[in-house]
């Protein structure tokens, strides 16, 4: 059994309503990442100097020693850019979400007690701003813990958000596994929050963005001047209003650096955007924890019986009747390589259809003919399935006058005598006199077409049970 973990479905095409505070069109969240301190430096033990994310061209670590200027374009960060956007936000009246490093919020008491003083959220960024990638996994695990400790030591709370950045393939797992988080954000892979299911705990995922992000006037392509940030920010803002006045409210996340946006040319531009958006109704501007707590009374996590995650026993017992009387289908369906993006109608059917095209020309016919004829002895004498019998009801053939009776069993004792299997259609698609129609139009066809037209309505017969059966 092969099973495919990474989850490319998400929220599908029906994403629930967030029903923001207010009825609010769109939430938008800003991010202050506090690294400044927390970064590679020979002074904290690392190995050489931070070359990540600064306004230096090209900027590689150098080993073994200390980066005069790298260390002091970070130090402006917290001398002179947090100050900035501590005044820009606490004047609009718009409170930020820290990611604090937790050495970074070691080395800084007056910038953490003045984030405490204008009631921002100071989540968690981990211990050191540095790569996990490599990080063994029980080193990860206590890095984790120690920032946690740390954090709490400084701040006088517990983190209840985190979010790494930088991290490693097992990084969402330990942190969730911590168990002591309202939420991670190491992800970067929707608009709305939604529930990760991990061991036994529900993990509430907020995903963050590295678009929306005044890291890119430090990448490659990115934004060289703060108009270019401003025009991003409101298109992006624009695109996702538009969205919640018809009705899909999202999120939109922002991520900034005392470093990278405190420079003045560059605030110019994030100041505009808070201008912007002041001018519309409907605009909630939360801590990213108001969106934990919001997301987890308005819609908590119910678990449920996923088909990637069956048993093969489990999935051909709930779907080894799809395709009439064949379980040998879910069987071989439940082999492929599954995952959560088959965890819906679609993805259950599409799985059954790949076992059904691939099947020999005399296993197919043997499906076809597990169909009972449209209206016909079976139906008569109650012995078709559940399924079957709901299905001929919703489009009349349980309600035939004598007449229509005795064609339908001069048309399915023709088309059977024809082609050699009775006439299938999916009859939720139709009415009792399309049906008629259909019929009557099709036993003239020859066999190998009529049998391509039947398989296919087969498929549609099964996408129609599975509908009822799943999202």
């Amino acid at each position: 059994m092969s099973r495919y973990p990474r989850d490319m479905r998400g929220y599908g095409p029906n994403a629930p309503d967030p029903q923001w505070p207010g009825g609010a069109k769109i939430a938008v969240q800003f991010v202050l990442n506090y690294e400044e301190g927390g970064e590679n430096c020979v002074l904290h033990g690392d190995a050489g100097s931070e070359a990540f994310l600064s306004d230096i061209a090209g900027a590689a670590s150098w080993p073994g020693q200390r980066h005069w200027n790298m260390e002091s374009i970070y130090e402006y960060g917290a001398r002179a850019g947090f100050w900035r956007l501590h005044r820009l936000f606490t004047g609009a009246d718009i409170p930020v979400t820290i990611y604090g490093v937790a050495s970074a919020l070691a080395r800084s008491p007056e910038q953490v007690a003045s984030m405490k003083a204008a009631d921002w959220e100071i989540a968690s960024h981990g211990l050191k701003w540095v790569e996990h990638k490599d990080m063994p996994e029980e080193d990860e695990r206590a890095a984790i813990a120690e920032a946690v400790r740390l954090h709490t030591e400084v701040v006088g709370a517990r983190p209840r958000g985190w979010y790494t950045g930088r991290c490693s393939a097992n990084t969402v797992r330990l942190v969730a596994e911590e168990a002591g988080f309202d939420y991670i954000s190491d992800t970067y892979d929707d608009d709305l929050p939604y529930w990760l299911e991990v061991g036994e705990r529900d993990q509430l995922i907020i995903p963050y963005t590295l678009k929306a992000n005044d890291m890119r006037f430090a990448t490659a392509p990115g934004y060289i001047t703060g108009e270019q940030f401003f025009t991003y920010l409101k298109d992006a803002f624009d695109t996702l209003y538009a969205e919640g006045e018809a009705g899909a409210a999202k999120m939109m996340s922002i991520g900034l650096h005392c470093r990278l946006i405190g420079r003045p040319g560059k605030l110019a531009g994030l100041k505009r955007f808070l201008d912007y958006i002041q001018g519309f109704e409907g605009v909630w501007t939360p801590r990213r924890i108001d969106i934990a707590e919001h997301w987890a009374k308005t819609h908590p996590h119910a678990r449920w019986q996923r088909p990637s995650e069956m048993s093969r026993e489990d999935f051909v017992a709930a779907y080894g009747g799809i395709f009439e009387h064949s379980p040998w289908i879910a069987e071989g369906a439940h082999g492929l390589e599954l995952g959560p993006a088959h965890d819906c109608a679609a993805g259950v059917h599409n799985a059954l259809c790949r076992i059904f095209r691939t099947a020999s020309d005399d296993k197919r016919l043997a499906v076809l003919n597990a169909h009972p004829d449209l209206a016909g002895k079976l139906a008569a004498a109650g012995r078709l399935t559940s399924e079957s019998t709901s299905e001929q009801a919703s489009a009349g053939l349980d309600m035939l006058t004598d007449t229509e009776r005795e064609n339908f069993t001069a048309l399915n004792t023709a088309y059977v005598k024809k082609h050699g299997f009775p006439f299938i259609i999916a009859v939720r698609d139709h009415d009792k006199a399309s049906i008629l129609a259909a019929f009557t139009r099709r036993i003239d066809n020859d066999t190998a077409t009529e049998m391509n037209e039947a398989c296919r309505q087969v498929e549609r017969i099964a996408e129609f049970r599975l509908m009822d059966l799943l999202p």
